[in-house]
């Protein structure tokens, strides 16, 4: 097809809604299972920007033989991943993936006391595992004990690097910046000045990088001083929602606009914020990350910034499989595209999709 592709076109291709079309390519609101993958069929064979250089849902011409050797890929995690976790879309792409290579995935969940002795899950089994793919892994310990155990390695994700040494993995992460800058510009020209960010910074790399493009973007726009209206803790905390709560009665003035960690620090924000009896967005505007499943059904719709599951999934299947391929490689950080999806938690009456 001719020139570049557009949202448009497809919908136009298969009589549906723009709209519609965009769900399914951004992965927000609810589509039927078989209507969104139609549609990404459509935009995988019209040669649609975000996957014109996948092989997504072709289908294989020759069955390839079955290689010899282990084909287990572990995947571990601390904790119970639901599909509202951005990993959801992402892990179906990766299985995908790896299944046209006859590879299998085995889950394995890290108790409390394997973190804490940094021991291996009780099952798992190296002799039949090629590769390990991390979720959620973020004790730096930890991390460094699974680098030493001499299997291919991709981490979704970190612990916080600075002031580390580098893990001897391969890295994975979602754009933690430029949609940060982008939001806190554009809050700016909005004319909104008291700006905050919200989240524990210790908790995971991404976490730590989101705040750092907001701070950045803040000293850029002179704007230091409301840097002060900052949570930047919480791990320790069992209700996030009531530290947010005490904290934000403690301050001299309310935000304007609370930039969160992620969909679910928003959440508890927005329950904090009720408590006092304040609105969104009506007294305060909010932006969460990850544009969970949540985020487009809850009242008000948040405005948040989405990561691309299928992309991430395919990069990671990709990274693994290099590398169990090429054990000798450089070790590679990868940071794949976000997108800043506007609702009605900053006073959007829809979604910019």
């Amino acid at each position: 097809m001719p020139g570049k592709v557009t949202i448009q076109d497809i919908a136009n291709e298969l009589q549906l809604s723009r709209n519609t079309v965009s769900k399914a390519i951004n992965n927000t609101g609810t589509l039927a299972d078989a209507t969104r993958e139609r549609i990404l069929r459509k935009a995988a064979e019209m040669g649609y920007k975000q996957f014109a250089y996948l092989p997504l849902f072709q289908e294989e011409t020759k069955e390839p033989p079955r290689p010899e050797g282990k084909r287990e890929i572990a995947m571990l995690t601390t904790r119970f991943l639901s599909s509202s976790h951005f990993s959801a879309m992402m892990l179906d792409r990766f299985q995908s993936e790896i299944h046209h290579l006859h590879y299998c995935m085995t889950i394995y969940r890290i108790s409390p006391a394997e973190l804490k002795a940094c021991r291996l899950p009780a099952s798992f089994d190296k002799e039949r595992t090629a590769g390990i793919i991390c979720f959620e892994v973020f004790d730096y310990d930890y991390a460094q004990m699974l680098c030493g155990q001499g299997i291919p390695l991709l981490f979704v994700d970190t612990p916080v690097m600075d002031l580390h040494p580098p893990l001897k993995a391969d890295r994975l992460y979602m754009d933690n910046r430029a949609e940060i800058q982008n939001f806190v510009q554009l809050m700016v020209q909005r004319g909104k000045k008291r700006i905050a960010y919200m989240g524990d910074i210790r908790h995971c790399q991404s976490f730590y990088e989101r705040y750092l493009a907001y701070k950045e973007a803040m000293e850029w726009l002179e704007l230091e001083e409301y840097l002060k209206y900052c949570i930047l803790e919480g791990e320790a905390y069992s209700d996030y929602s009531q530290l947010v709560q005490d904290k934000l009665q403690g301050f001299d003035q309310r935000p304007e606009v609370i930039l969160c960690a992620n969909d679910f620090v928003a959440m508890d924000v927005i329950r904090a914020l009720q408590a006092l009896g304040c609105s969104v967005p009506d007294d305060v505007w909010i932006c969460g990350f990850d544009d969970s499943q949540e985020a487009s059904i809850m009242t008000p719709r948040l405005t948040s910034i989405h990561i691309h599951g299928q992309i991430m999934g395919f990069t990671a299947a990709d990274l693994l499989m290099t590398r169990i391929k090429e054990p000798s490689l450089n070790y590679r950080t990868v940071y794949t595209e976000t997108n800043l999806i506007l609702r009605e938690s900053t006073g959007d009456l829809e979604a910019n999709v």
